[in-house]
């Protein structure tokens, strides 16, 4: 078996970081979209209801 694996240089490892952080950070802000949207389709009348 032969080692066949692919060496990035540390250009492309940067580039690779931030494609990385910037997924992570559109995922948040989709979360935090979702979030809010949710509350604000609810409203507060979410937390009164009867038990």
């Amino acid at each position: 078996m032969s080692n066949d694996r692919v060496t990035l240089t540390d250009k492309q490892k940067k580039a690779q970081r931030s494609r990385s952080i910037a997924l992570a950070l559109a995922l948040a802000a989709f979360v935090i979209i979702v979030y809010v949207g949710t509350w604000a389709k609810l409203g507060a009348n979410v937390l009164i209801r009867p038990m």
